[in-house]
């Protein structure tokens, strides 16, 4: 089963990490970043975008799954999202760029960015989703017993 239905096993996640300029709120950005994603859904869905997510740094640090100290909490809380999203391909998604339409609403975007820029494409190497309960119980059982 994939995390992302429909979302190829070769296909390209690319994200893009703001972090706020003072002066600019997280209401600013989800409705920046909405104009965004939806111009990508509507104009994009056939010619390449599978789907997205935009999160935002809760502050919280997990001090169980860092190696770097033990933090309690992000100076970037609020300020820092991610916004990522799943392409066919890496050329998909950079015709999308070029579009009329996305432009003027990506610029609105970058207006907000105090780091500027810079949009990583990664290869999907894995992706899954969680087991529902009986999934989950088979899986337990099945590594209880062959597992050595």
């Amino acid at each position: 089963m994939s995390f992302i239905p429909n979302f190829p096993h070769d296909g390209v996640v690319t994200i893009n990490r703001v972090i706020l300029k003072p002066e600019f709120t997280v209401d600013d950005l989800q409705e920046r970043v909405a104009m965004l994603c939806e111009n990508v859904k509507t104009f994009h869905s056939e010619t390449g975008f599978v789907g997205g997510l935009v999160a935002l740094n809760s502050g919280q640090v997990s001090n169980e799954g860092s190696t770097i100290g033990q933090a309690v909490e992000s100076p970037l809380a609020g300020k820092e999202a991610l916004i990522i999203t799943f392409w066919r391909s890496f050329e998909d998604h950079e015709e999308s760029h070029k579009s009329d339409t996305f432009q003027p609403l990506f610029k609105e975007v970058l207006e907000l960015c105090e780091n500027g820029n810079e949009e990583i494409a990664y290869e999907m190497l894995w992706s899954g989703a969680a087991y529902d309960e009986e999934q989950a119980k088979a899986a337990k059982e099945a590594k209880l017993k062959y597992a050595s």
